[in-house]
Formats: structure tokens, C-alpha cells, sequence
């Protein structure tokens, strides 16, 4: 099996040394940076992951800092849904567009004050888009990457881990909204949120310093709630219907063929960049849109690449990331569908690495 070579292009991250000590067994590069992809085993880490609390190294998730009195407006202009009654301790999955409608990137957007927001990215050069629509339109904020390192803390005993680190007032934490807590000295913003339908945190880790002490002791606090390091598990993401920018969505794609178009409010958000094209994909519909795909047969391989979905003898669609399901007994899998085969029940074939198979479409995701 190749490896990967290290440079200083491809950065570790400040929980790097607790994820080599945990024996992690194989990384991708996201952000020009390690993100760790299974530990003992992709079923076996999906498995922990349901029943009890892990820990990710999330840091890959970078952050977009806009800051000045401009803030508010540029954060506008780059997605279209509308931001207005946002208030200071919110968390919105905002849609990231260019001026075609174009999906950019889907992250989750951190409104610390009126005047300076995180944007939490996928993976993408999200930072220069952002930099050059500030410079364009002459706006007073400055956009930057901090030194902020997200941690998640995932899985049905994320609460009573957080309470024993952070205090019982952890738990008051709504759904996508934040509060400040301190650890040795440093305030950290803690959402309820994460990339897992497990329920969870993710803490933005201000000052990578305080990286591994964190990291430490919360392995220390949880031993007995059998913590493990983890990471975002390709199973239980498929399940969730949870996309994957990069793999089930790119520029190609507007926020309404991604099955995101509740996130657009086209009518009123008014100076988002794409709001123009996106208005006509609203009044036209898309052709094409996400689906939940179960394909029959034994488990399949990773989906490395696209594969095509046909009716009739015609392509129809692609799979986009499948995997095999230990709890619901069949192949997941996310699709793009086009729109003459998307509703339930529609009965396709999907062509893998291993030979043609039956799908089938669904609304709505297993969990």
C-alpha cells in the first residue's frame, strides 16, 4: 500500500500526537491537512460510535474569520439564505454559492458578534473566494484563517463526558447554538452539533497550544464511558443522508439539487452573490436532485468514483457514496437522480466495480 509523504504543504494538527497514540489506521488530506478515516475498523468504529463517545480530530475543519463592520454584509453576499435574525450564539448550515448558483461549500456559519463570524469549511479554497469578494467590493472587514481547531465530541454519551469536563451547564446547549466555557485559562466557544445523526459538541479550539491538554482530559474524564478517539464513519453518514462536499456535490450543483433549497431564501436574502440565478432555479425546479439509493446484493466496495445509474437502458443518475449497512442489512447510498426517476420506490440499476445491481430510490434517509 502506497503512504503518504509528509511536508510541511500537509500540516498536522494540534490533536495529531493523541491520534497517532490511539493507533489511528488510515487518513485522508482535507485542507491540506491529515484527517484520520478509521481507527480499528470502518464497521467496527461505526459500531462504538452508536453506542458510546468518541472524540475526533476535526481540525481539517478550518475556519473563515470575517471581522469589522462589513462582517454582517460580506457573510450575506456569499450564501442565500437569509441571515438577519441570526443573533450572537447561533450556528446556520449556510449554503456557500458563486454568482452561477453553484455550491461552493456547505459549512456551518458561527455568528460570535455582530461584527465577527466563523465560517466553519469543508473542504475547499473557501478563504480565497471570500478574500476576493471582500477586495472586490471594497468592504472594511478583515478575512483571515485563525488558529482554531474544531474537536467533536460524538455519540449518545457526548453530554456526560462535556458535564464532567466543562460543568453540567453543557447541557443547556441547544441544537446549533453555542456557549463560552473556559479550559485552562483560554474561553472555547462549545456548539451542539457534528457530522454524525449520534448526537454531540464540536469545540472550537482557540490557541492550538491547548490542544493536547484537552484532548488528555477528556480521555481522562470519559475512561469510564468507554471514549474512544474516532472519526467521521462513511456508514453512519450515508444513513444520515449527511453530503459530502467534494464527493456528492460540487460547483456543478446548486443548493436545490442538493436537497438544500430550505436553506435558501432566495426572495429575502437580499445581496447573496447568486440570488439572481438561484431565483430562476426556484421558479424552474431542478432536473436533478439528491437522493437516498439502497442497492441489493452483498456489500459493495467504497465508492472511489461515480456510478451510474440507468433505466431503460439510459443513464439516469450516479451513486455518489455507498457502503454496506450492519443495521439496516443492505447497501446505502447517496444519488444524484434526475427527475423523471426520483420518487419512491423507483426501480433502477446501478453499475459498480463488481457488475450491474438493482437500486432503489427513497425520499427519505434511514436515520
Amino acid at each position: 500500500m502506497a503512504i503518504i509523504s509528509p511536508s510541511r504543504r500537509l500540516r498536522r494538527t494540534p490533536f495529531s500526537d493523541g491520534v497517532e497514540a490511539a493507533g489511528v489506521k488510515a487518513y485522508t488530506v482535507y485542507n491540506r491537512m491529515l484527517l484520520p478515516t478509521v481507527f480499528e475498523s470502518v464497521e467496527a468504529d461505526y459500531r462504538h460510535l452508536k453506542d458510546h463517545v468518541q472524540i475526533w480530530d476535526v481540525a481539517v475543519e478550518r475556519q473563515v474569520e470575517l471581522r469589522g463592520p462589513d462582517a454582517g454584509r460580506l457573510m450575506q453576499m456569499l450564501t442565500p439564505r437569509d441571515l438577519r435574525r441570526m443573533l450572537p450564539g447561533q450556528c446556520y448550515y449556510v449554503p456557500i454559492v458563486d454568482e452561477t448558483g453553484g455550491m461552493l461549500n456547505d459549512p456551518v456559519a458561527v455568528k460570535l458578534s455582530e461584527d465577527r463570524w466563523w465560517i466553519s469549511i469543508a473542504d475547499s479554497d473557501l478563504l480565497l473566494w471570500v478574500k476576493g469578494i471582500a477586495n472586490g467590493y471594497r468592504l472594511d472587514v478583515l478575512v483571515d484563517e485563525p488558529d482554531v481547531s474544531p474537536l467533536a465530541i460524538q455519540g449518545p454519551k457526548s453530554d456526560d463526558l462535556l458535564a464532567r469536563v466543562f460543568g453540567d451547564r453543557v447541557r443547556d446547549i441547544r441544537f446549533f447554538k453555542f456557549d463560552m466555557f473556559e479550559f485552562e485559562g483560554q474561553d472555547l466557544a462549545i456548539a451542539r452539533s457534528g457530522y454524525s445523526k449520534q448526537g454531540g459538541f464540536e469545540i472550537y479550539v482557540e490557541n492550538s497550544e491547548i490542544g493536547m491538554p484537552l484532548w488528555n482530559a477528556l480521555f481522562a474524564a470519559g475512561e469510564d464511558l468507554n471514549v474512544r478517539a474516532g472519526c467521521p464513519n462513511g456508514i453512519e453518514r450515508i444513513e444520515g443522508g449527511l453530503l459530502s462536499y467534494g464527493n456528492d456535490m460540487t460547483d456543478d450543483n446548486t443548493p436545490h439539487e442538493c436537497g438544500l433549497g430550505r436553506f435558501c431564501d432566495t426572495q429575502t436574502a437580499i445581496g447573496c452573490i447568486g440570488r439572481d440565478a438561484l431565483l430562476r432555479v426556484a421558479k424552474e425546479g431542478p432536473v436533478q436532485q439528491v437522493r437516498a439509493i439502497s442497492i441489493g446484493g452483498d456489500p459493495v466496495p467504497g465508492c472511489d468514483r461515480p456510478w451510474p445509474l440507468y433505466a431503460g437502458g439510459k443513464k439516469r443518475g450516479q451513486v455518489t457514496s455507498a457502503a454496506w449497512s450492519p443495521d439496516f442489512k443492505t447497501n446505502v447510498s447517496i444519488g444524484m437522480v434526475r427527475m423523471t426517476h426520483w420518487d419512491e420506490g423507483t426501480e433502477l440499476e446501478v453499475e459498480t466495480p463488481e457488475g450491474m445491481r438493482p437500486a432503489v430510490v427513497h425520499e427519505t434517509f434511514w436515520i
